[in-house]
Parts: C-alpha cells; sequence; structure tokens
C-alpha cells in the first residue's frame, strides 16, 4: 500500500490495553471523530531521543474496531493478536489521509484546514493582514489561533515581525465567531475584527 502525502498526525499510542493485543492512543484534539472514523490507520515510529532529520516511514494497519476511553481511544488492529505487540507500538503516533476525514458540519473545520490561513484585522476600519496560523491551542471553552504576524515586504513577500529581541512577533486570537467572522478555506483567508497593532 502506497503511503498517502495528505497524512494528518492525529494521535500517540500511550499503552497496550488489555491482554488481546489493543492499543490505548491519546488523540491530540478533543474531537477524535475523525480517528474514530478511519479505516486505516498509519502509524510512525518515534525518532530516537536527541536524533533529528526525516520522519519514519509510516506502516499501515486496519483498524479492526475503535471507541472513546475516557479521553482517550482504545482500538483493535488487525495484526495486533497479544500485549507484548501492542506494547511494542507505544510512542507511535497515528496517522490518517486528510482525505479520508468525515465531512464537517456548517461552521465547524478541522484544525489542520486552519493552519497556513492568512487572518486579516481591523485597521481603521480597513482589512489590514495580521499573519499566518501556525498553531491551535484548545483552552478548554474555545480554539485560539496561534498567529505569526507578517507584513509584505516591497517584493511583494511575506516576511515575518520580529520583536525587539528578534523573535517572532506572535498573536494569539480566540476562534470564535464574535472575533473572526469569514472563514475561507478555499482562498485560505480569514477575516476578523481583531486590531492589527504593529
Amino acid at each position: 500500500m502506497t503511503m498517502p502525502e495528505d497524512l494528518v498526525e492525529l494521535g500517540r499510542i500511550v499503552a497496550a490495553y488489555g491482554v488481546r493485543g489493543l492499543i490505548k492512543v491519546q488523540p491530540h484534539s478533543a474531537d477524535a471523530e475523525a480517528l474514530l472514523a478511519a479505516k486505516t490507520w498509519w502509524l510512525r515510529a518515534p525518532l530516537p531521543v536527541g536524533r533529528q532529520g526525516a520522519l519514519p516511514l509510516a506502516k499501515p494497519y486496519q483498524v479492526v474496531s475503535a471507541r472513546p476511553h475516557a479521553d482517550t481511544v482504545v482500538a483493535q488492529l488487525e495484526s495486533l493478536s497479544d500485549r507484548n505487540l501492542a506494547e511494542a507500538l507505544k510512542g507511535h503516533t497515528v496517522w490518517v489521509p486528510r482525505s479520508e476525514f468525515p465531512a464537517a458540519e456548517d461552521d465547524e473545520f478541522y484544525w489542520i484546514d486552519l493552519v497556513g490561513c492568512q487572518l486579516f484585522g481591523e485597521h481603521e476600519g480597513d482589512p489590514r493582514l495580521i499573519g499566518v496560523v501556525t498553531g491551535i491551542i484548545d483552552n478548554g471553552a474555545h480554539a485560539v489561533l496561534q498567529v505569526e504576524c507578517r507584513v509584505q515586504n516591497d517584493q511583494g513577500e511575506l516576511v515575518p515581525v520580529l520583536t525587539e529581541k528578534g523573535k517572532i512577533r506572535e498573536v494569539l486570537v480566540p476562534f470564535v465567531a464574535a472575533h473572526v467572522h469569514t472563514v475561507d478555506l478555499q482562498r485560505k483567508r480569514l477575516e476578523s475584527n481583531w486590531p492589527v497593532e504593529f
């Protein structure tokens, strides 16, 4: 089976579960719907401590069953028949092709689709680029966008805005309708009423 090019990391195997080869997965998101719906999980071994470089190749496993268990997911994979085999996978990350995610509901978005979007805010009533979404944090009440501030240089390129200490300036914007009023995934553009302060 050829490894898909659109794999998204959705969780990490934290333990074996029971004696029949089940595994326990800690999802990266509070909503594990994409993980539970997938028929095949691609598992990737962790890099040895201190080693840098390319990610190891992912290996496909057919999902026999998967169910929520407290804040984790417990799953049976086709080729795991005992606890020792399951324990050997501890630390592996679980990946699923983005193309196999269930369709999102109206006004719901997968976080992976928001990463890379440009966020525009307001400056004296006009839209102005704040920056690019690099990650999302879940604070329990709602998602928060991590945005690296960018400006356009004379060549039309987006370049990072730096702090006085030379680090890239970042702003955190609550991903709620009161602040982010337009999401256009086709254009990778988010529009908000967040103030542009640089």
